[in-house]
This record gives structure tokens, C-alpha cells and sequence, in this order.
């Protein structure tokens, strides 16, 4: 009797976090739909600035020294009169940045720009505090914010500023573009899980009038939507995401350019990237946790609330394919008799096609709206992105939990490295990223589907094969990776990064 109701509750959880994990790759699809039924409207500007308004270019930066003189040229050469330009150096450094800081602020100066190096003696609330601290000092109508990877175009505030004749504009968000994309395989998936982003998701909410995000960078803000909405508050790890949801639930309108570019330097250490999606994940479950209920609250349309709660818990789904591997083993199938080519109609195809499929349709959609000339190169790539969102599938977990468990913890930066195309600036990796023990949880993992894949040939289950080696090459690879990250670090002296 026992034993029946254990493999009932083992088999129900597992359907519920099958039916979770479709629910979420369902609404891909939507997310397409709406990109193509609304994504050749001609956005324009309202209107034209007859004097252009003074702009505060905000830089938080904190340990930067590969990539902050980068930065500032960039800056230095936008297309703005520099009498309407003022630049912010937000410097919370603890190393030798602090003193190219120093140093770049005054060469601009020299220059004829109003710039100023801001350093705090302590970091109070992180890349929130800083920005707050300088909107204080801000002497501009309108802050273009960006990270110190990032080389702003010279036509960024030209092709952005004239948007905010419209009153009711707060946020200007740009598409990031990829500098280092081909440096290695670990990049080029990064490029095509964020064009997905950024392309599709983005454009399918703001051109529908539902809630969409601030990155963090390559974007403007004007000054009384900051000041309105409350100002940066660091209670969460994504400041950006708490602030935009603000400001659009007291009816601030945002807008997403998708034809101009900010290019950007994505991480090129697998404990890097997993110290990025880490802050990125616990962050927006923290945010869901903090504004979800006053968005059910107010009186916004049901079809917004609804997409508003979809974006802000799509993070639960790294918690759920995490269950699912544990779910796995014993097969919750088995003893109930379903199996062979039943099992694959009704178990199998379904969800491949409302998870597997729906992400490669997803990514692929996007390749093929940025580069039509060549995006079918990258099909036989897929497999590899799809296989690294399940490796980090633990790692996000455990960032999904902390937040659901009030786990405090810093606002951990990403290294950057200056690094542009296949090329290595940076003499060496001296920056260290987030870490833990989860890359010996994720090599088990690998050894635990290693089983999987073994028994599923020995059985003969070749269907089956596709999706497990999905599991089987993706911890492999993030273990493997983060794993010789520590191992190349293991002699070195380094810099924290905090």
C-alpha cells in the first residue's frame, strides 16, 4: 500500500513539473506570435528636440582596469555637443582602477568635457547606490547608463534622445550586440540566448504595451521617471528590473529599439557566466517576490498582469528542469506500464514539442530575424545552446531558492577582460568570479545521466537518446568548464570580485 502511494506522489510530481515546464515553453510560442504580428511597426519619434537636453552619461564600474579606457573612448567620441554632455565615472574600485579613473576623468576634462570620477568609500547597495549617489549630483534631464563592457556607438543619443519628446516616455532600452561572439563555443551560445531575448521578447512586449525591462545598460532613462518611480533601491540583485516594473505599474511608457545597437563583451569563463545568470535569476525571483503582488493589486488589464507574471517567475524554470533530472530516477512511467511507442505519443512528443522544440523555434526565430543571410549555419549548433541552459540548470536552482529563502548575498560582478572578436587583450585572467561548490554537483549530474544514456542503449530506447545526451553533454561541459577555471586559478594570486 505504501509502495503505491510513493510511486503515485513520485509520478504526480513528476507530471506537475512536466506540465510546468510546458506551461513556460507554450508560451515561446506566443512570444513569436506577437513578434511577428507586430514587429514591422514603424517606431518613430513624436517630435524633435529644438534644443537638445543635457544628457548624464552614468558609468558604475567597479574593478574595470581591462576595459575602462575602452569605455571612456567610446564615450568621448558620441555624437553630442559636449556643452549638453556631462560623463559620470561611478568608481566603487578596489584596485588599480581607481587611478585610471582618476586619470581618464581628467584627460576629458582637458578634452572640454564636464566629466567627474565618483568614489565612494564603500559600496552601500552595490550598482543601485552608486547610480542613486549619482543622480544626485546629475546636472542632466536624461542619464544614458552603461556598463563598463559595453563601446557605445557615436549615434546612440542621436538615434535615441528625440524619443522623449513624448512625455509619457520614461526608459529607451537598445539591442546589445555581441563583440567577442565567435571567441569561443561558450560565447556564441551566450550571443543566441540573449538575441532571443532581447529580439523577440523585447520587441513582443513593448510593441503590445506589456511590461518589459531596463538591461542595466545601453539604455536612457529620463530623470522625474527615476524620481517617481523611487529611485534605485538595491533590495534585489537586478535594480534595473525592480525600477522598470516600478515606473511602468505608475504609468511610465518604455521603448525598445531593436534596429540600434550597443555592442557589448559577453563573458568568456564558464564561472563568469554562471556568476552572471546567478545574479540575473535570483535577482528577478526576488523582484517577482517584491512587486508580483502589487501588480495583481492595481488596476492594470488582465492580459498585463498575466504576461507581467509569466516574465517574472520564468525563472522558476530552472528550479523545475532541476526536479525533473532528480525526477527522472526511478522512472515514474514504468510502473504504471506505459511504455514503448505509447509512452512516445503520449509522454515524449508532447513534451519535446512544448520544450525542446519551442527553444530551438525560439533561438532560431531569432538568428533568422538578425541574419537572414546566414542564420542556417547555426542549426546544427543548437543542440549545444539547448545543452547548455540544462548545464546551468543548477546553478540557477540554487539562485531560484536563495531568493525564495530571503539568502542574502552581494551583488557578485562579472569579469571583463577587454577581450573583442579572438582576441586576448588581458594578459591574464586575474579577476576571479563567484564561487561554489555546485561544479562537483553538476560533474555528478553528468555521471548520474552517463547511467541514463547507457541503460537507454543497452535497452535499445534510441528515441530516447536525443534528449538525454541534451542532459548528458550539458553538465558535462559547465562541470568540466567551471571545474578548470579553478584549476587554472588554483597558483594564482587574485583580485576578488565582489
Amino acid at each position: 500500500m505504501y509502495g503505491n502511494v510513493g510511486i503515485f506522489a513520485w509520478t504526480l510530481c513528476y507530471i506537475v513539473v512536466l506540465l510546468g515546464l510546458s506551461f513556460y515553453g507554450l508560451h515561446r510560442y506566443f512570444i513569436i506570435y506577437l513578434y511577428f504580428r507586430h514587429r514591422k511597426q514603424n517606431l518613430k519619434p513624436q517630435n524633435r528636440f529644438v534644443e537638445l537636453p543635457v544628457v548624464t552619461v552614468q558609468l558604475p564600474i567597479y574593478n574595470e582596469r581591462y576595459v575602462l579606457e575602452r569605455l571612456l573612448h567610446a564615450v568621448s567620441l558620441i555624437d553630442y555637443p559636449k556643452e549638453k554632455l556631462q560623463i559620470q565615472i561611478l568608481d566603487d574600485s578596489t584596485d588599480e582602477t581607481r587611478d585610471i579613473a582618476v586619470r581618464e576623468s581628467e584627460r576629458l576634462r582637458q578634452a572640454g568635457f564636464d566629466a567627474v570620477c565618483l568614489q565612494r568609500a564603500g559600496r552601500l547597495g552595490f550598482k543601485a547606490g552608486a547610480l542613486d549617489v549619482g543622480l544626485r549630483q546629475a546636472r542632466g534631464e536624461f542619464f544614458l547608463i552603461l556598463d563598463a563592457d559595453f563601446v557605445p556607438p557615436p549615434e546612440i543619443l542621436t538615434e535615441t534622445i528625440h524619443y522623449f519628446t513624448d512625455a509619457r516616455v520614461g526608459m529607451i532600452q537598445t539591442r546589445w550586440q555581441h563583440l567577442n561572439r565567435s571567441y569561443s563555443w561558450l560565447t556564441r551560445a551566450q550571443a543566441i540566448l540573449l538575441d532571443g531575448h532581447l529580439v523577440l521578447e523585447q520587441t513582443a512586449r513593448s510593441s503590445t504595451g506589456r511590461f518589459f525591462n531596463f538591461n542595466g545598460t545601453a539604455g536612457l532613462w529620463r530623470k522625474s521617471c527615476i524620481q517617481e518611480a523611487g529611485g534605485w533601491q538595491h533590495d534585489t540583485l537586478t535594480e534595473d528590473l525592480d525600477l522598470s516594473y516600478r515606473a511602468q505599474l505608475i504609468g511610465w511608457r518604455f521603448v525598445f529599439l531593436v534596429d540600434v545597437v550597443t555592442p557589448a563583451e559577453l563573458p568568456v569563463e564558464m564561472s563568469a557566466f554562471k556568476t552572471q545568470q546567478h545574479r540575473w535569476t535570483k535577482g528577478s525571483i526576488q523582484t517577482c517576490k517584491k512587486l508580483l503582488p502589487r501588480i495583481w493589486m492595481s488596476k492594470l488589464p488582465l492580459w498585463i498582469k498575466a504576461e507581467a507574471t509569466v516574465h517574472l517567475t520564468s525563472n522558476f524554470t530552472y528550479l523545475l528542469l532541476a526536479l525533473l533530472c532528480v525526477l527522472l530516477q526511478p522512472s515514474p512511467i514504468g510502473p504504471f506500464g506505459i511504455g514503448g511507442w505509447l509512452r512516445v505519443c503520449l509522454i515524449d512528443i508532447p513534451i519535446l514539442a512544448a520544450n525542446t522544440f519551442a527553444a530551438a523555434a525560439f533561438y532560431l526565430v531569432a538568428q533568422r530575424e538578425l541574419y537572414p543571410q546566414r542564420w542556417y549555419r547555426d542549426i546544427f549548433f543548437f543542440p549545444f545552446v539547448l545543452a547548455l541552459g540544462i548545464g546551468i540548470s543548477v546553478n540557477n536552482a540554487r539562485a531560484v531558492l536563495e531568493a525564495v529563502f530571503n539568502h542574502r548575498s552581494a551583488f557578485n560582478r562579472t569579469p571583463k577582460y577587454g577581450i573583442e572578436g579572438k582576441t586576448r587583450k588581458a594578459p591574464a585572467f586575474s579577476y576571479s568570479a563567484f564561487k561554489a561548490v555546485l561544479p562537483f554537483g553538476e560533474l555528478l549530474f553528468a555521471v548520474y545521466f552517463a547511467h541514463f544514456v547507457i541503460a537507454a542503449v543497452i535497452a535499445r530506447e534510441y528515441l530516447s537518446l536525443p534528449f538525454l545526451m541534451l542532459f548528458e553533454i550539458g553538465f558535462t561541459y559547465v562541470a568540466f568548464c567551471s571545474i578548470g577555471d579553478r584549476v587554472r586559478r588554483w597558483p594564482e594570486k587574485l583580485v576578488p570580485v565582489r
